[in-house]
């Protein structure tokens, strides 16, 4: 059943989440920012609430609290809840977003007697429009009262709620970040060797974006290894000095990466991980292969 909901940091996730949740029958209270301009634009986005600028006792009004400031405010956040909220807080439910940090950063809030727990959507949050929730994962952890209520919301949102080990919620949020934030910049680095070799931008995104597109359907419906392409998956070392030589007039950084990047896809793509990491080191120290290439397409 849904139920009463203050937010507190709404910013783009708790904008978001307002929403989507008071669409699906949440009644949303207090809603907190830093400004009372930011606060009065959070509530038009969220179509309902009453805007604050400052954590007031008015937040205690809803049974479920949900924190989505960033996360180096989190703990402060929940300190003055705590201190303002003192016995008011028992029974209630407290929620925070942040996917690196576990429900124990809520401990003085769970010292007043509240539920506490983390909900993390793994969706990316632009601030321009609402994304859609359905389908997507919400990882979930925290005192049983909380994961309850937590899943119930992530199931109001048509997500898939998912436990997760609250000592490990930090190997969890790298992975979304190696799978978002950094997959960003490689698609950008990409995008800047393309401009260099000749090609317009427009025509290098328009390039580069299709075949990362069809590399990752592959690998939802092949695996890793079977969706793997280009000269490493090969054996084709020929060409990876041909790529690092191509590199040695742009900044370092892209050399580095490049090389990182093939010595990770050694260790978690090639069959024999070992072997092809040796090759990789005489590519880099003598930039030239020990292994006569292959040929064939990238």
């Amino acid at each position: 059943m849904p139920g009463s909901l203050s937010i507190i940091g709404a910013g783009r996730v708790g904008r978001a989440l307002g929403r989507r949740l008071r669409e699906a029958g949440w009644k949303i209270g207090a809603v907190v920012t830093s400004s009372e301009p930011t606060a009065r634009k959070a509530v038009r986005s969220i179509g309902a609430g009453h805007a604050h600028a400052f954590l007031t006792r008015q937040v205690l009004a809803a049974q479920v609290i949900l924190i989505t400031t960033r996360d180096h405010t989190v703990v402060a956040s929940a300190e003055e809840l705590a201190r303002i909220g003192a016995e008011e807080l028992r029974g209630k439910i407290v929620l925070h977003t942040s996917g690196a940090l576990s429900s124990d950063v809520l401990g003085s809030v769970k010292q007043c007697g509240a539920a506490v727990g983390s909900m993390h959507p793994l969706q990316t949050f632009s601030g321009v429009g609402v994304p859609p929730l359905e389908g997507k994962v919400f990882a979930i952890e925290g005192d049983t009262a909380a994961v309850r209520v937590a899943r119930q919301m992530a199931r109001a949102l048509g997500a898939v709620p998912v436990h997760i080990d609250r000592a490990r919620k930090p190997l969890y949020h790298a992975a979304g970040a190696l799978a978002a934030g950094n997959v960003l910049a490689l698609m950008e680095a990409a995008t800047r060797l393309m401009t260099a070799s000749g090609m317009k931008r427009r025509e290098a995104v328009r390039a580069l974006v299709p075949l990362t597109r069809q590399v990752l359907e592959n690998f939802e419906r092949l695996g890793p290894r079977a969706a793997w392409t280009g000269p490493l998956s090969r054996g084709d070392y020929g060409v990876v000095v041909a790529h690092l030589e191509a590199m040695k007039d742009l900044p370092a950084d892209f050399a580095e990466t490049y090389e990182a990047v093939n010595r990770l896809a050694a260790v978690v793509l090639a069959q024999d991980s070992d072997a092809m990491l040796t090759e990789l080191e005489n590519v880099v120290v003598n930039k030239k292969p020990r292994v006569k290439a292959t040929g064939g397409q990238a």
